[in-house]
């Protein structure tokens, strides 16, 4: 078929209430707290410095710099969004979340085998308590940090003139060029192995609420959007997401910045900078943010976004056939190392996981079928 005729796919989506027959509903158990913010990240680092030049070209702002130890914020009142360490290996250490003043800790030591932090441990103070999510992942659960000062912030550009709205007369668009300054921590995503097991558990420890879920071939789910439950006010579409993949691994983290153009004056900045820009500006489709993905010094995935849904806690979750090309509305085509590869690497690790019969064969079959679609006819 010529590609000038090639029809384009617009995914489906299904209410809760209302799925085809044969797709499974991700159970949600009760929780034993609620989380009411992705507080901060955690991080050891083998370059510090490195690190420490990416935040701020990034936009983060460097709260502490010692040669140990730096941490940084953003524009916001979160005294902290990101900590790393110096360590002889780079990696990702865990996520800090914020929990709701009613939430009871205690149970987290009898049930999870949590223990507690000490207040010096916690950047901005409070208390809190350490478990590990069935991958082995270390995770914070904080109270009474202390907020502090928001940061000066130039207004968002908010006035946009249309074929049929034009409110912007005798003004003009000249946004500075400079880092895309962070407002604030939005979400990270993680790849599992186990997939219903790792949903399971978050939704018990955070009170987490599935937004959108995107399930395989035999109806069963492999990927979760999760929001926080803040009742009646407004939550972003996703603060955690859950994807089921081929090994326990963190995927990339996200960082809202004020607008648009914030958005495009930091990919400038960046580049300048000669950081690794990897995907963007585009916008996604679950979550609608508009996006721009780079990769830190040590190849780690972060985001910049802007203008994404909110939802109260009574929304209805969603349920869609998972998609590569369920990630994207628009933008340049995602790179194909954002699909698993056929790497001597990730055969010998699916061979392990068949072994140890950690996951099924038909369910790696069901995913790679999902996943190795041409998300696009022209891909």
């Amino acid at each position: 078929m010529p590609k000038s005729t090639v029809m384009l796919r617009q995914p489906q989506s299904y209410p809760e209430s209302r799925l085809p027959p044969g797709v499974q509903r991700l159970t949600r158990p009760k929780p034993f707290g609620r989380a009411v913010e992705l507080a901060f990240l955690r991080w050891e680092k083998k370059d510090l410095a490195a690190t420490e030049r990416f935040w701020r070209d990034f936009g983060m702002h460097l709260v502490s710099v010692s040669p140990d130890r730096i941490t940084a914020r953003g524009i916001g009142t979160a005294p902290c969004i990101a900590v790393a360490e110096r360590s002889a290996v780079s990696r990702f250490v865990g996520p800090a979340f914020r929990m709701s003043d009613d939430t009871d800790l205690n149970p987290y030591i009898d049930r999870f085998g949590a223990a507690w932090l000490s207040e010096q441990q916690i950047p901005g103070g409070g208390r809190g308590v350490e478990l590990f999510d069935p991958s082995g992942r270390s995770v914070w659960l904080v109270q009474g940090q202390q907020h502090v000062e928001a940061l000066p912030m130039r207004p968002p550009m908010t006035l946009t003139n249309t074929a049929q709205h034009a409110p912007r007369v005798n003004r003009t668009v000249r946004t500075p060029i400079e880092p895309a300054s962070i407002v604030r921590l939005g979400h990270v995503v993680f790849q599992t192995v186990d997939f219903a097991t790792m949903a399971a558990w978050y939704m018990t420890v955070l009170g987490v609420i599935p937004t959108d879920v995107q399930y395989l071939a035999d109806g069963s789910p492999n990927l979760a959007f999760c929001r926080l439950d803040l009742g009646q006010a407004p939550a972003d579409h996703h603060t955690l997401v859950l994807v089921g993949g081929i090994e326990e691994k963190y995927e990339h983290s996200a960082y809202e910045v004020i607008d648009l153009d914030a958005l495009g004056q930091g990919q400038q900045v960046l580049r300048a900078q000669g950081h690794s820009h990897m995907w963007g500006i585009g916008r996604h489709l679950l979550g609608s943010q508009l996006f721009d993905y780079w990769r830190d010094p040590d190849g780690f995935e972060l985001e910049h976004y802007t203008d994404g849904d909110l939802f109260t806690a009574d929304f209805e979750t969603a349920y869609s056939p998972l998609d590569f090309g369920g990630i994207w509305a628009w933008g340049a085509d995602a790179p194909a190392y954002m699909k698993p590869r056929k790497t001597l690497r990730n055969v010998l690790k699916v061979l392990r996981l068949v072994q140890r019969k950690a996951v099924a064969p038909a369910r790696l079959k069901l995913i790679g079928t999902a996943l190795g679609a041409p998300a696009r006819p022209w891909l």
